[in-house]
């Protein structure tokens, strides 16, 4: 029989708020995260905006020296992770360390040290290169990093699904405790892909959203004049745990983890399959997992970009799995507001999904001012809706065709 899984504490890392609660407030207000990129020379680039973790600094959670050893996509996971065990009351000198691990998502990972240490040894030599490159830029650092934090020493990885990685990790962690190999799991996504050639590689094969002008309205999910993504950066990170294991520390207890389903689209690098064919699959696997059907699920927090062909895709798939139902059950992208955190979106969108089902209120999609004809159902358009509902999903889809779904509820 398998054990059940809850989640027990929240951890993010965003360009809104690097405080979950605050994060929430500021969402169901509408505001938006994406300014004018600051963090590098931004002369010559097409796209000239993101999401930008504004002022970030380690202090009062990881030494100076300790933070110059890892990149910054480590150090979100590593402030995030901070927050979400605190938050989770855990104590981790009380634990049985090889009943503890961590599993983390990140599309890229170490993108920034690999351009600085590309440009030291174009300019100064093989000999100046850091020693320090590899384990900066390792997809693993954040999750190997995060374990050393705590002296966790049970199941321990990185996955590497680009936009979906995170959702993938939280639902490997989700089976490593349903299974028995772990009771407590660190799990969700980080990435700090914004630098010169993160945005300039996304620009250039036209992905992203090009309205410097009007940076706060760019993110559109489901508007019939999206044209492309924000990128943006960031960490969402929880503690999953065994459902009585927390019952006997008298743990707070966000939600219970219900379902997780994967696939693979297996047709396009980069473009989802038009009918949404994998994603489907994905929800579909995640509420058998459940053993649900559609019609209990209150609220999708959709992975909605605000690409032209992906909102369609996923319009399609939610059509497909939830039938009549897709009509009646509440979407929003909350990626109208803080854009796209790539690999670590995942994490903060199931975030995102846990307060909304403790508060019983739908998180707005900001900036749908003219509906798609073909993304026609209801996806809470700029205001936040109350709504009584006990089971949500979130949906997260890759470059690569990967595909991701998990399903959490409230504890019963």
């Amino acid at each position: 029989m398998k054990r059940r899984v809850v989640v027990t504490g929240l951890g993010a890392v965003t360009s809104l708020s690097c405080r979950v609660e605050d994060l929430w407030q500021r969402i169901l207000r509408g505001e938006s995260g994406i300014r004018p990129i600051t963090i590098f020379d931004i002369t010559g680039h097409r796209v000239r905006f993101a999401g930008e973790v504004p002022n970030w600094t380690t202090d009062g959670y990881v030494s100076p020296k300790d933070a110059k050893r890892v990149d910054r996509f480590t150090q979100f996971a590593m402030v995030a992770g901070i927050d979400a065990v605190k938050d989770s009351g855990l104590d981790f000198t009380k634990e049985e360390p090889f009943r503890c691990g961590v599993i983390l998502g990140s599309g890229i990972g170490g993108l920034n040290e690999i351009e600085c240490q590309h440009g030291r040894l174009l300019e100064k030599g093989p000999d100046k290169v850091s020693a320090f490159t590899i384990p900066k830029l390792m997809v693993n650092a954040a999750s190997g990093h995060v374990s050393i934090q705590y002296g966790l020493r049970g199941p321990n990885a990185a996955v590497a699904t680009a936009c979906a990685s995170a959702t993938n990790a939280m639902g490997d962690a989700y089976k490593a405790i349903q299974y028995d190999d772990a009771d407590i799991m660190v799990t969700g996504g980080t990435e700090a892909a914004l630098t010169p050639m993160g945005i300039a590689g996304f620009a250039n094969m036209r992905a992203l959203s090009e309205r410097n002008d009007d940076p706060q309205r760019a993110s559109r999910p489901f508007d019939a004049d999206r044209d492309g993504f924000v990128l943006s950066e960031g960490a969402g990170l929880l503690v999953f745990e065994e459902l009585e294991h927390a019952k006997r520390r008298g743990a707070k207890i966000y939600a219970e983890v219900l379902g997780y389903g994967a696939s693979a689209d297996a047709g396009h690098i980069t473009q989802p399959d038009e009918h949404g064919i994998g994603a489907a699959k994905a929800m579909t696997l995640a509420l058998r997992d459940a053993r649900m059907s559609p019609e209990e699920i209150g609220y999708i927090n959709a992975h909605g970009t605000s690409t032209p062909l992906g909102d369609a895709a996923e319009t399609a798939a939610i059509k497909t799995v939830f039938g009549g139902w897709a009509h009646q059950v509440s979407i929003s992208s909350t990626k109208s507001q803080l854009g796209h955190l790539l690999g670590a979106s995942g994490g903060v969108e199931l975030i995102f999904s846990a307060l909304a089902l403790r508060d019983e209120v739908i998180p707005p999609t900001i900036n749908l001012d003219t509906p798609d004809p073909k993304c026609d159902l209801d996806y809470t358009p700029k205001q936040p809706k109350p709504r009584k509902f006990n089971v949500a999903m979130s949906n997260s889809f890759g470059f690569g065709g990967h595909n991701g779904s998990i399903i959490i509820g409230t504890l019963r």
